[in-house]
């Protein structure tokens, strides 16, 4: 048989398995979001070179990194947000915060459907796929009302701070509006950009008075709770409106709140009992003021980056430790912030507690949980460390910085929190091309990135292997 016989045979058996051999491999998901989150980063650094976008001329790296922190929601600077960009400049961050917030494939899906043309199946498959939902079917609906739910909250913050800042006179008028709003998206969208650090009228930073630290925190707590929990929620808000019994609570919101209220009072306690003693940063400061000021840490602490002491790079040892942790977990999925995840962690720790009981499966209440999702969480615990302690280990061979503050800084632009001791201003080109890895990778997650570089594909042995006994632990 001559070969374009051959040829023709595996040809017509392609065309009848329903696959067209002549058709153009389509691009992965995965390498779609990283390549969408690519060119955000792009779009931005190109942006913020303009002319009128700084005060003064800055480097290539430096609009880099800032673009990079910006998409990334994370808030990491080499320069000041405050003083060295122009109003103009500040607007970009902004728009680069919230488009890095509810993911750049998102926009562009919602902006096509808008204007009447056909979202192709890849397109719902690469936005389910960033947002960890399953199923792809209805994503325009869901996504639409999603997105309309996450603006009226930071419209709802940006009003609250707007009114209170300018009636309190914290910002002049004229400045209010524009502060409020950056914060607002700031908060919700987990990024921890500022404008008031760096400034002589604020030499303590942000405002520190209950109304803004409250309402900021706030935001903070509900862009950390995730998407698919903000779906659940106006779906009971539906089923209300149609006076039908609502159903219980998923395990995926039940997890995502619980995990929320448990990591914020850890958090909370641990700071308030390393920093209250001498010579801890709150030592000289009134009982209530204390309680505030760690809650509202414990809270930024996951993934958003506000800092909330006076004297953030003087906190202890043991604080920084508690720090790295919180955020290495950082908040939930499909969620605004970073980390390892609050789902990845719950799967984790009841998976532990399952097998010191000796269970067969990870348990919750009456419902359990796939041994697939308990390899995917191995998966995420292993890779992020791993990444974690690479990056690590270079920065600490690379620059002159202390061990705590390289790990800390590290993992906070891994977890896409932004909270610093201060070094990142300080490092090199190739220390600042560090971190913009770390938060390039924090932001589409150990999963996606490994999907990206790795083909998937399960292979059907056809044989079983005995099993042997292996010593661990």
């Amino acid at each position: 048989m001559m070969p374009e016989e051959n040829n023709g045979l595996s040809v017509n058996r392609l065309i009848e398995k329903g696959l067209d051999p002549h058709r153009k491999r389509r691009v992965p998901v995965p390498i779609r979001l990283v390549a969408a989150l690519a060119a955000l980063i792009g779009i931005g650094t190109a942006a913020l070179l303009l002319p009128g976008m700084t005060t003064h001329p800055i480097t290539f790296m430096d609009a880099l990194f800032t673009a990079t922190s910006a998409a990334a929601v994370t808030g990491l600077a080499v320069v000041s947000t405050s003083t060295d960009f122009t109003r103009l400049g500040q607007w970009i961050i902004l728009l680069l915060m919230q488009v890095g917030g509810l993911g750049f494939l998102v926009v562009l899906v919602l902006t096509v459907r808008l204007m009447g043309r056909r979202v192709s199946l890849m397109d719902r498959l690469a936005v389910s796929s960033s947002l960890g939902l399953a199923n792809p079917q209805a994503i325009l609906q869901i996504l639409s009302r999603t997105v309309i739910f996450m603006l009226a909250v930071e419209g709802a913050g940006a009003l609250i701070l707007g009114v209170h800042w300018r009636l309190s006179g914290i910002v002049p008028a004229g400045s209010a509006a524009f502060y409020a709003l950056f914060h607002a998206v700031a908060a919700f969208c987990n990024a921890g950009f500022d404008l008031f650090y760096g400034l002589p009228l604020y030499p303590e930073g942000l405002p520190s008075d209950p109304i803004s630290l409250l309402t900021l925190g706030t935001l903070v707590i509900i862009g950390g709770l995730g998407i698919p929990v903000y779906i659940e929620l106006l779906n009971r808000r539906g089923a209300r409106k149609d006076r039908q019994r609502p159903a219980h609570w998923s395990l995926q919101t039940r997890l995502a709140v619980w995990s929320a209220v448990i990591l914020i009072a850890v958090g909370w306690a641990g700071l308030l009992f390393a920093e209250f003693q001498h010579p801890g940063v709150l030592a000289e400061l009134p009982l209530g003021e204390r309680l505030l000021r760690t809650w509202f840490q414990s809270v930024a602490t996951r993934t958003a980056g506000f800092p909330g002491f006076i004297d953030f790079g003087q906190i202890g040892e043991a604080s920084r430790l508690l720090l790295i942790c919180l955020m290495f977990i950082g908040s939930a999925p499909a969620s605004m912030g970073g980390g390892i995840t609050t789902g990845s962690f719950s799967v984790l720790t009841l998976a532990m507690w399952s097998f010191a009981r000796n269970e067969g499966a990870v348990r919750v209440g009456q419902r359990a949980i796939s041994p697939s999702t308990v390899w995917r969480a191995i998966a995420v615990l292993v890779i992020s460390l791993g990444v974690v302690v690479a990056v690590s280990w270079l920065l600490l061979l690379s620059q002159d910085v202390s061990f705590s503050a390289g790990i800390f800084e590290v993992v906070s632009a891994f977890s896409t929190t932004g909270l610093s001791l201060g070094i990142t201003g300080q490092l090199d080109t190739f220390g600042r091309l560090l971190i913009i890895g770390a938060m390039f990778w924090g932001r589409l997650g150990a999963v996606t990135i490994m999907l990206a570089l790795l083909k998937r594909g399960t292979r059907q042995r056809l044989a079983n292997y005995p099993e042997e006994t292996v010593l661990v632990g």
